[in-house]
């Protein structure tokens, strides 16, 4: 969305270069964590259940900087008269507020602060349509909707069948009980919007915060948060289903939308610590930053190595908690700054960039690699012409990776959703290696356009080169006494006739079913009580070919 980013290590300005003119906002580092009132041995002081229970299963150790800071230090900063906006416990800081220049020497002097850094200026008065200049909406739409999925996509068919998605959906897969936190700039309507009746009916809405204005959200101003939330969690059938549309979600407000400073980056510090406190399974960030307002405050190619802005190092913190998080790489591919932006450049995430409704590289899609050579983006999604629901409940369509993001990290919470036990990073692996550029991965598309069918192929261990368009890949128990389960894919909906034949060649049992999706069939049957034991062939007959496997009756 945004193609600014703070240097988050920015070099400590001297007090003459610090801006003069309200409003100013500071980063305050403490020294330490000396007499914090929390302990690591009691951490459901300061972390939701479901936060420990993430720690628990990735095997994440409570560690110093998930104590909160020492609540002395901001208040003996409140009582010098400044105001303190938003906290980082991972980086023991505080952002504030004041016009008084004078009151930062006495800050700088405190014994317990370890720099004061600026991270803002004067308001500029730039407008929100040259914010966003880089991503363009249009109501027209076209390509084939014929939808024959469980869930009926309307005009999100195209994007989610691209990157095989349906195969998660058809399989149940759809964000039950994934947590999602969402980073963005505002949420316009989303409390009216139809397009999200189901999430507030059944309580898919956890909570939202703004942390730019430092309240709950106010469902007005910005739309773009709204936007990327339809992507993922709208449920109109035949007219547009995203792509998690039973996760839950936590809709938080860390972007400006009227400026461009480093303080909206240690906004989005702040709301990755409290998703990750609330147990957030995943993060979409649709936001990055290399350019401000203030040019002297720019961030350089060299500074996107995943270790030198605070966004980035805070996105590689939140991974190795057990979160997963999804940046769009930024939409600045044709221009002079060509490159991802922070967050994308951060180690251990997933960093996405955009195709067209072809697959075809989108021309604004920021490319990699890192400054350190690593591959960026990971993979890409489509961003161009996506189609979203808008603020007034219309489906339209948008560009940018903005889109693509939130496209991806819906599916990977479905794909984790069948795959829990799996971390973070293990997840990535399974993405990128069932990517349709896998073993030559480039600077333009990662490893290019996912296929989550088959990466959950491949994390069951089920090789999907030999599924081809339809597989009989499992019948159990075998051997078998009364009953059995076959397990057929069927890359279409179709009838397909089961039998079971002697070794002589006998036909001695058929029965027709109907396959209706895209997906692993589950099918029991339970007529064979009274066969004979011996050795029989279950033959699959199907329009187009049949299968066959050697099975084995035993007695009861």
């Amino acid at each position: 969305m945004k193609k600014a980013g703070i240097l988050l290590v920015i070099v400590l300005l001297s007090l003459k270069a610090v801006p003069q003119t309200a409003p100013g906002k500071y980063w305050v580092q403490f020294s330490n964590k000396a007499h914090t009132p929390f302990v690591i041995s009691q951490p459901k002081d300061f972390l939701s259940d479901r936060a420990l229970e993430r720690r628990a299963r990735y095997h994440v150790s409570i560690t110093d900087d998930d104590l909160p800071i020492d609540p002395a230090y901001p208040d003996s900063l409140q009582k010098l008269g400044v105001t303190v906006l938003n906290r980082s416990k991972w980086f023991n800081a505080v952002t504030i507020a004041t016009t008084d220049t004078q009151l930062l020497e006495k800050i700088r002097h405190l014994g317990f602060v370890k720099q004061l850094k600026s991270v803002s200026a004067l308001k500029s008065a730039r407008t929100n349509e040259n914010k966003f200049a880089s991503e363009f909406f249009s109501t027209s739409f076209g390509g084939s909707l014929t939808d024959t999925t469980v869930l009926q996509y309307g005009q999100g068919t195209r994007q989610i069948g691209m990157l095989n998605g349906h195969i998660l959906h058809n399989q149940g897969f759809q964000g039950q009980g994934m947590i999602i936190a969402i980073l963005d700039a505002g949420f316009r309507n989303v409390n009216v919007n139809h397009a999200f009746d189901s999430l507030w009916m059944k309580n898919k809405i956890l909570g939202n915060w703004d942390f730019v204005n430092h309240r709950p959200v106010a469902f007005d101003g910005e739309q773009h948060g709204a936007q990327v939330l339809s992507i993922m969690g709208s449920n109109l059938p035949r007219q547009m289903v995203g792509s998690a549309p039973k996760a839950s979600f936590y809709l938080l407000i860390t972007e400006d939308a009227n400026s461009e400073y480093p303080i909206e980056e240690d906004n989005w510090v702040s709301g990755a610590e409290y998703a990750d406190s609330v147990g957030a399974d995943l993060i979409n960030s649709s936001l990055g930053y290399s350019e401000f307002d203030n040019p002297a405050m720019n961030h350089k190619y060299s500074d996107m190595n995943g270790r030198t802005t605070r966004i980035s190092l805070a996105a590689t913190i939140a991974s190795r908690k057990g979160i997963l998080v999804c940046s769009s790489a930024a939409n600045e591919g044709n221009k002079a700054w060509h490159y991802i932006t922070a967050p994308a450049d951060a180690d251990s995430i997933l960093t996405v960039g955009a195709v067209d409704s072809l697959g075809k590289y989108a021309y604004f899609s920021s490319t990699g690699p890192t400054y350190d050579k690593r591959i960026k983006p990971n993979i890409s999604g489509q961003g161009s012409y996506t189609a979203l629901v808008s603020t007034s409940g219309t489906i339209i369509r948008g560009s940018g990776t903005s889109f693509s993001s939130p496209l991806v990290c819906g599916l990977t919470a479905c794909l984790w959703q069948a795959n829990r036990t799996l971390s973070p990073v293990q997840i990535i692996n399974a993405i990128q290696a069932s990517a349709s550029q896998s073993t030559s991965p480039d600077s333009l598309l990662g490893y290019g356009l996912p296929d989550y069918g088959k990466a959950w192929f491949l994390i069951q261990g089920i090789d999907p080169v030999k599924l081809g368009n339809e597989s009989l890949f499992g019948v159990f128990p075998n051997p078998f006494a009364d009953k059995l389960t076959v397990e057929f894919y069927s890359h279409d909906a179709q009838g397909i006739t089961i039998e079971l034949i002697s070794s002589t060649g006998e036909l001695l049992y058929s029965k027709p079913v109907v396959v209706g999706y895209t997906s692993i069939n589950h099918i029991e049957i339970n007529d064979f009580q009274h066969l004979p034991t011996g050795v029989y062939f279950l033959r699959i007959i199907t329009k187009t070919s049949h299968h066959q496997q050697r099975v084995i009756k035993v007695s009861q």
